[in-house]
């Protein structure tokens, strides 16, 4: 868990080994972040897992769908998550996207 003033950033997989297989795989899809009493959950890619997935789903489906809440990161680390995250924030990129519904989430990070 990360926070700073307003924002926490969670990784449900809060491991050593669940960070070295997410900076391999080049994704995270576990990550939250609670602002206020909002809660998002946040799909993190760094661009060649992405462009990977684009060209994959493209030549498949002939269109690539869009996660919703998705993050592009250099690499996919807790130290460049937290960096976004907060630069996002910032630029009130979360007030744009959608939130996590669910009681049981939020009662999970309090």
């Amino acid at each position: 868990m990360t926070s700073t003033n307003s924002i926490r950033v969670f990784y449900l997989e809060d491991t050593e080994l669940a960070e070295f297989e997410a900076y391999n795989k080049g994704y995270r899809n576990d990550v939250y972040v609670k602002i206020s009493n909002d809660l998002f959950n946040i799909k993190v890619y760094d661009i060649v897992r992405l462009k990977q997935d684009f060209e994959l789903e493209s030549e498949s489906s002939g269109y690539y769908l869009v996660e919703p809440n998705l993050i592009i990161v250099k690499e996919v680390t807790k130290e460049a998550i937290d960096f976004v995250v907060k630069k996002l924030y910032e630029q009130k990129y979360f007030e744009s996207i959608k939130t996590v519904d669910g009681d049981k989430l939020i009662e999970y990070f309090q």
